[in-house]
């Protein structure tokens, strides 16, 4: 008999769900925080994300479904067995971040972050010029589930828009263009938003250094929803400090979270979030992640290929 063990916050119908998917498995419901070893110990399957210094390679674990898109953390040396199937939770998120990164790509180029600071202040001040988005250049740097949905809505206000993915083939009928990460310099200077939706790895690791930083335009918009490690913050505050970019939202931060006296909380053209874009605040998010386990759930117990395998050796998920 399978031991499942859930530590995601399902209600009676995902229950109901989910046990429909294995009828003859044994279910435990627990959360990250009070999830015990024995539990831990018992389950063949995980579904939801635990602390990984909780997992110590358990030899029963035969696949870990994450409740998260990002997956990096899990694939790092001894965390893991490496016969334990791990899936993450792509397809969920893209509908809420995409739609967060969409309304702060409007609050920057419409000013609409400094009529509210005007307004806590009682003043009534013009601040000047806008941008539109129709008629601009959309740069989408990751392009899952997150980047593409973003993608899709620029395109729809009529942004031309490229993108970025490790590998430059099959190009969506949402982008324009499409191009390696390698292309990076040479499209950085032609975006007037530029958006990462990446995970934490070595290749983009700082990947925005103030070098790039500069290449791109002066009157650019900058938004990071995947790793703050994404963007050297030093470089980006001195960026902003010299007057260089329109403006930057980041719902993540290296440090995470970002120290109450840290100088970037209080940087020039800035929207700071306390990584919110996902979650569960979007209640469809969350039933997107039921869904995801539950199919797999089904297909895992079938023997039949699964969603969102995650390679090891990458962190990204297998295509």
């Amino acid at each position: 008999m399978e031991h499942i063990l859930v530590v995601i916050p399902v209600q009676d119908r995902h229950k109901t769900y989910l046990e429909s998917k294995a009828p003859n498995a044994h279910f435990i419901y627990s959360s990250p925080e009070e999830v015990s070893d024995e539990q831990l110990a018992q389950a063949n399957i995980l579904i939801g994300n635990v602390p990984t210094k909780r997992l110590h390679a358990p030899s029963n674990l035969r696949w870990m479904q994450l409740n998260s898109a990002g997956s990096d953390v899990y694939c790092q040396p001894n965390v893991l067995d490496s016969k334990t199937i791990l899936t993450n939770a792509t397809g969920a998120y893209g509908l809420a971040i995409s739609e967060y990164m969409l309304g702060v790509s409007l609050s920057l180029q419409n000013k609409l972050f400094l009529y509210r600071d005007n307004q806590r202040e009682h003043l009534w001040r013009d601040e000047g010029n806008v941008s539109s988005i129709e008629g601009s250049t959309t740069l989408v740097v990751g392009l899952g589930d997150i980047g593409g949905s973003y993608a899709r809505k620029m395109k729809a206000l009529g942004s031309y828009t490229i993108g970025i993915r490790r590998t430059a083939t099959d190009k969506p009928d949402y982008l324009d263009e499409l191009y390696a990460l390698s292309d990076l310099d040479e499209l950085l200077p032609r975006a007037d938003f530029v958006a990462l939706s990446l995970p934490n790895s070595s290749e983009t690791y700082h990947l925005m250094d103030e070098r790039r930083l500069l290449l791109m335009k002066s009157s650019a918009i900058l938004i990071n929803v995947g790793r703050g490690t994404a963007i050297d913050t030093d470089a980006l505050l001195h960026v902003l400090n010299k007057g260089h970019l329109a403006g930057c939202a980041v719902d993540v931060t290296d440090p995470e979270p970002l120290p109450p006296t840290h100088p970037l909380w209080d940087a020039p053209r800035m929207i700071i979030t306390p990584h919110i874009s996902g979650f569960y605040h979007l209640p469809e998010t969350f039933e997107r992640i039921v869904r995801i386990a539950g199919e797999n759930l089904e297909a895992f117990l079938a023997g039949k290929p699964l969603r969102n395998v995650v390679d090891f050796s990458t962190g990204y998920r297998k295509r």
